[in-house]
């Protein structure tokens, strides 16, 4: 039996810092999104890329940065995604072009794809001696996920409020030098001998960029438009060298074996359908505060700190309870069709909509059916993978989540711009192209929650008992 190390819970608060940041990035952007756009003359239809250019490089390289982890030391790729993280933040935060934002926001990716895995890889291995203070340390570290999102709302507002946009960069700034000062407190991890997939790496974060670029300037090039089928094939092109080099490099990023893991399809495939319905919602549901019902940054953070505190409450005390109860299977299937129901109840929304009786409860479905889809979903990926094989499984189905959520929001929104969402200052064409988007992230909800119930194998009766138990 290992011996525990005595800095193991301080050095879980530096760890759970690490996901809270990480997290609160993807929500922070939200509030800020309309003076951004003012200021640095993004198209209604571009805004988009100051969320996918952060989504695209996170997701594109987690399993980059879980194998660099492997091979280099966990410490030290921890130290490493800080140190970028802090240099996109300096460049998104200094911005004074939309290009140049973007680009700050995709370096900013870079360094949460390296902490992310880092971070998990030494959570493991502080408690990986006991199961039940893994147990109580993976609830900690959980909950900094949603903590992140709850935080991120609410200082985007009060940050773009009252002083500007530019402080939702800021911020990490010197919370990232205390958590790099604070980094002595974890293990020391040596790495060990292999190689880096490169080319797959490459390959695979180019596809996705090169498709979500070609739904984004599809309705200005036009669908049929040469422009836009050769930038859809050559990104079926790189996705499909991706899937050639797993298979044949040595040490690849992503062994295809590992697909043989039951349930781990079918959860990724809910995650990414679930990925591709929530943040379009996110994204939609703050402009329309913003735009059409005229809500100051500050204002429209706190109307969204209800749904938020609605999903801290339910992923960090109920869900686990329930998934204890009933399996995963029912919780994912379910918790997708009620998401599906709160976007449906959000598309009635009209250009004089009442925050309190078109937003607030139609905005509270849907968090209850995130909150009750999302860690079930993980858990399922993750539970039929091997011990040597968990990490990769977690990587797999964190990528999945951030592909479905890029190119969701570049589908939905070529959607809702062919709706009218263009169309700043008119609020009924606006009210039509966010309604559109609500209507289609509803209805990718449905289908994922309809092909979870009618393919996802069901947890056996003893699993779910011991799942139960080890809930209690």
């Amino acid at each position: 039996m290992s011996t525990a190390n005595p800095k193991r819970w301080w050095a879980l608060f530096v760890l759970a810092t690490a996901q809270f940041m990480v997290i609160m990035d993807t929500s922070i952007i939200g509030v800020a999104l309309p003076e951004m756009q003012r200021d640095l003359g993004f198209s209604q239809g571009e805004l988009q890329w100051v969320f996918n250019a952060y989504v695209i490089a996170f997701g594109g390289l987690l399993l980059l940065g879980g194998r660099l982890s492997d091979l280099l030391g966990a410490r030290k790729v921890f130290v490493s995604g800080w140190v970028v993280l802090l240099a996109g933040s300096v460049l998104a935060a200094a911005a004074q072009s939309a290009t140049v934002e973007v680009v700050g926001r995709a370096v900013q990716g870079v360094g949460g794809a390296l902490i992310a895995p880092a971070a998990m890889t030494l959570l493991m291995m502080l408690f990986g001696h006991d199961p039940k203070e893994l147990g109580k340390a993976m609830a900690l570290y959980g909950a900094a996920a949603p903590a992140g999102g709850t935080a991120g709302v609410f200082l985007g507002g009060v940050f773009t409020e009252w002083l500007s946009w530019p402080w939702v960069f800021i911020i990490y700034i010197p919370i990232g030098i205390a958590t790099l000062a604070a980094t002595r407190l974890l293990p020391a991890v040596e790495g060990k001998r292999g190689s880096v997939d490169i080319l797959g790496a490459v390959s695979v974060t180019a596809g996705l960029a090169l498709a979500v670029f070609a739904v984004v300037r599809a309705p200005e090039e036009g669908w049929g438009s040469t422009a836009t089928v050769l930038q859809l094939v050559g990104a079926a092109a790189l996705l499909a060298l991706f899937l050639l080099v797993q298979k044949s490099v040595r040490e690849p990023l992503m062994p295809l074996k590992v697909w043989r893991v039951p349930r781990l399809g079918s959860a990724n495939l809910a995650m990414a359908l679930l990925g591709a319905a929530w943040i379009p919602m996110w994204y939609f549901l703050n402009l329309y505060l913003q735009q059409v019902m005229g809500y100051g940054a500050f204002a429209s953070g706190a109307a969204l700190l209800p749904m938020t505190g609605l999903l801290m409450v339910f992923m960090t005390v109920i869900t686990a309870r329930l998934l204890g109860r009933f399996g995963a299977k029912p919780l994912i299937g379910g918790g997708l069709l009620v998401l599906a129901l709160g976007l449906v109840w959000l598309a009635q929304v009209g250009p004089t909509g009442s925050f309190v009786i078109d937003v607030l409860p139609a905005s509270l479905v849907a968090a209850l059916g995130m909150s009750l889809a999302y860690i079930p979903a993980m858990m399922a990926a993750m539970s039929g993978a091997p011990q040597e094989q968990a990490g990769l499984a977690s990587g797999i189905v964190n990528t999945t989540y951030q592909v479905g959520s890029a190119l969701g929001l570049a589908g939905l929104t070529a959607l809702a711009t062919s709706q009218g969402a263009g169309e700043l200052g008119n609020l009924p064409a606006l009210t039509d192209g966010f309604s559109a988007a609500f209507t289609g992230a509803g209805a990718i909800a449905a289908v994922g929650g309809v092909i979870t119930l009618l393919v996802m194998r069901g947890e056996s009766a003893s699993a779910a008992a011991s799942e139960e138990k080890a809930n209690a």
